[in-house]
């Protein structure tokens, strides 16, 4: 599979809210995507709906379930380019990327899981609150706390259960109002509403089509209607667009399924155990934090397991190769002594120390393949016929 390597600064979802705020006249952002002088010139208010696991690999498979979706992906209805998550190519990271207008390494959220240095514990960025305290882990003021501190209005429309949670905080900040919405209707009636009251910066999550993907696969009916469903929002969204405004509609990563067979088990294989001390991260990208001296050995143990089914390198390397960015001091400890990234239909799963639901899963996502990286950027203005 094609391994993509993300262009911070150039066509990254870092870069999608900066060209949306130089649009609204926020100065100091920059636009290397050229939305204000191109698809957004002239626009007042725009809605940013970020769909979980909208890949480009997906959209064609979308394509029977959502035609209207397609007819916009397409360029028939609007502009469509694509661009890349930043790696790891994961929930938590990409929200904070994109909220913040920062790559990993800057932000911080270098994963779905990291381990605390401080402490020593795992931290589950989607199940995180107030331990560590979001203002501090995550250091880069938010785009959405920017805008507001500029005059342009800017409005969060997400599940009510994620507000002031630690990844919504460190993902969007504190001063954007927050508006509770669950499903493609009431997502859209929050947004529409919204962009027609308050106008500025909209923006709307949608978790269900990646969800999905997860439990029951890419090739299934549960799929299937979930991207139905992203179909319905979007054209909902489209029809309700004020003739000043524009939406965006892009992804935090794609998804692929793994088979059953190519799965590893870091929690049953003695080899991949011995000199590990903790092992974060997720099933497609590794993070492994080692006993004191054996980093070399793991290493060596899971380039021997794993062989040409992923990038085993010591952190240095990772960060050197700049997958993540620049990444400060500190935030260096985050990432593993040891990157593990998955090539192909490959993952590592730990049976026993995570939650079954992870190991069952059907579809994965992390690495730094082109099904994973590559995500749409679709445009649509509220005066397009």
């Amino acid at each position: 599979m094609e391994l993509v390597h993300p262009r911070y600064g150039t066509d990254t979802l870092a870069d999608v809210l900066p060209g949306v705020l130089s649009a609204l006249g926020l100065p100091g952002v920059a636009d290397p995507l050229g939305l204000s002088g191109g698809p957004l010139a002239g626009v007042r208010r725009v809605a940013v709906l970020l769909v979980d696991g909208l890949g480009q690999y997906q959209l064609p498979m979308a394509e029977p379930y959502a035609p209207n979706l397609t007819d916009v992906a397409t360029g028939r209805l609007g502009e469509a380019r694509t661009i890349t998550s930043g790696f790891p190519s994961t929930t938590p990271t990409s929200l904070v990327t994109v909220g913040t207008g920062a790559p990993p390494g800057a932000h911080g959220v270098v994963g779905f899981n990291v381990r605390v240095p401080e402490t020593g514990r795992i931290l589950n960025h989607i199940q995180w609150w107030d331990d560590p305290d979001p203002d501090s882990w995550q250091p880069v003021p938010t785009l959405f706390d920017r805008a507001a501190a500029g005059g342009i209005p800017a409005t969060v429309v997400s599940r009510a259960e994620f507000k002031g949670s630690g990844l919504t905080v460190a993902a969007y900040g504190r001063a954007a109002e927050y508006r509770g919405a669950a499903g493609p209707d009431a997502l859209a009636t929050e947004m529409l509403a919204a962009l027609r009251a308050e106008g500025g910066l909209v923006y709307g999550y949608h978790p269900d089509l990646d969800r999905a993907g997860h439990i029951h696969g890419l090739t299934s009916k549960e799929w299937a209607v979930a991207a139905g469903d992203v179909d319905r929002l979007v054209t909902r969204l489209v029809d309700g667009l004020p003739v000043d405004a524009a939406l965006l509609v892009t992804a935090d990563h794609g998804q692929l399924d793994i088979p059953e067979g190519d799965r590893f088990d870091l929690d049953t294989d003695a080899r991949l155990r011995s000199g590990v001390r903790a092992a974060a991260g997720e099933a497609r990208v590794r993070y492994l934090y080692t006993e004191p001296g054996a980093r070399d050995d793991v290493i060596a143990a899971w380039r021997a397991v794993l062989g040409d089914g992923a990038w085993v390198v010591p952190r240095e390397e990772a960060v050197a190769a700049g997958w993540f960015g620049p990444v400060p001091e500190a935030h260096l400890a985050r990432v593993g002594d040891v990157v593990v990234a998955c090539h192909d239909r490959n993952a590592v799963v730990a049976s026993r120390s995570e939650p079954e639901f992870l190991t069952r899963m059907v579809a994965f996502h992390g690495s730094y393949t082109a099904a994973e990286m590559r995500i749409p950027l679709i445009t649509v203005t509220g005066n397009t016929p």
